[in-house]
């Protein structure tokens, strides 16, 4: 992406059909505002973190997200920087191997399914090329009627336009996709618009080496008050390992040693996690909580993404669905003129919406059965795990797979 000042941006929208504001170069912002792009627009893409901001988390990418990496013509690049992931092991509360299963035979028919560290896949989005603003925050959103009024400031010494400018710009469509804690959010459902999901937990991610045997291999332990995970990415792992919060507050060093007291086997995979999160100087910390706002469309501003409805990482459905909803946003909108964009909003969330929300469930569900405080229950779900294999969990993910959106070629709307 080239970095470019906010004013030049506005200049190139002019001769557009379509004025659109992205706010936020996240996954999902980054998706929809290529594919806008794609379609002969030049949406004004802005981003509040500075350039090279930490990338975050590792994602375990399901088929989901392939028609965009298709649409974009970036699915060998894609590829080119992630794994393919065949294998899942489930180990016990204590360590043990309970199962391992084949996860090509569950995903493989549908799509590709790969690990993908989450700086890796802006890259792959970004390479079709564009514009972005990094440094830059909306402070201010006003309906007019026939459009948004917008006012952006650019801010920090990573700041295009150098820093503190105040720019004013007129916009048929604006889309937020500014993260789980979305500062747009409040703006247009008030403080009380947003039902968050906080499990109490949250934990570390690290990167740690990998074996060339277990380059293909998820593996996760559902422990009694804490969770591991590996999921492997091109050159390495991505690692999580996390539990109650009022247990990690003491420290990711001395968790993982709490952790280490509680297991009896601590071989392969988990022993790496554990080491990487144990060694990292300033390990990611990621709190285990979602969100869901009342509605997504108000308008002319819509909501995408953790903006809209934020996920649990435990179904590893947030990223994918978040490229989906672009995917078929961007459908939505292609061939309208800017008087029809509220009708369109308003379809697209009557479409979208509740194939969303399914998944979101999924992911809470299977949030109640990982995260895990006491050891009875954990004794419980450890044998329910040893004798139910991994297709009955992941059957509403499937489903999902199997019964993709219909996207429209054109615009459906009235007038």
């Amino acid at each position: 992406m080239r970095e470019t000042d906010v004013r030049s941006q506005l200049a190139a929208t002019g001769g557009d059909a379509l004025r659109v504001l992205v706010v936020g170069a996240g996954v999902a912002g980054l998706s929809v505002a290529q594919l806008l792009r794609r379609d002969g627009l030049h949406p004004v893409l802005v981003e509040r973190g500075a350039p090279g901001a930490a990338a975050g988390y590792v994602l375990a990418l399901l088929p989901l997200a392939d028609p965009v990496l298709d649409a974009l013509g970036v699915r060998e690049a894609y590829r080119a920087r992630s794994t393919a992931l065949h294998r899942y092991r489930a180990r016990s509360r204590t360590g043990r191997v309970l199962r391992e299963e084949r996860l090509d035979r569950l995903v493989d028919p549908y799509g590709d399914y790969r690990g993908i560290a989450r700086g890796e896949l802006l890259r792959t989005l970004a390479e079709p090329g564009g514009t972005l603003s990094h440094g830059t925050t909306v402070t201010a959103l006003a309906h007019t009627g026939s459009a948004v009024r917008a006012t952006l400031t650019t801010r920090g010494p990573g700041a295009a336009g150098g820093g503190g400018e105040r720019v004013e710009g007129e916009f048929d469509l604006v889309v937020a996709a500014d993260g789980l804690r979305s500062a747009l959010r409040p703006l247009l459902l008030g403080e009380r618009g947003t039902r968050v999901v906080d499990t109490g937990w949250d934990g570390w991610v690290a990167w740690a080496g990998t074996d060339a045997a277990e380059d293909d291999l998820v593996e996760e332990t559902w422990g009694a008050g804490f969770f591991a995970g590996s999921y492997p990415v091109l050159g390495g792992t991505g690692v999580f390992v996390g539990g109650p919060r009022r247990r990690t507050a003491a420290g990711s060093s001395r968790f993982v040693a709490a952790v280490r007291e509680r297991l009896t086997d601590t071989g392969g995979a988990l022993g790496r996690a554990l080491d990487a999160v144990a060694a990292a100087e300033d390990p990611y910390r990621w709190p285990l909580t979602d969100c869901r706002s009342s509605r997504w469309a108000t308008g002319r501003v819509v909501l995408l993404g953790d903006a809209a409805a934020g996920f649990l990482p435990t179904a590893g459905v947030g990223a994918g669905m978040a490229m989906e909803s672009a995917h078929v946003l961007a459908a939505h909108l292609r061939g309208a003129g800017a008087p029809q964009v509220p009708a369109v909003l308003a379809a697209y969330e009557r479409q979208q919406r509740p194939r969303v929300h399914a998944a979101q469930r999924t992911s809470r569900q299977l949030a109640t059965l990982v995260f895990r405080r006491h050891r009875a229950l954990a004794a419980v779900r450890d044998l329910a795990t040893a004798h139910v294999g991994l297709g009955t969990a992941l059957a509403p993910v499937t489903r999902l797979l199997a019964e993709p959106p219909r996207v429209p070629r054109r615009a459906e709307h009235g007038t």
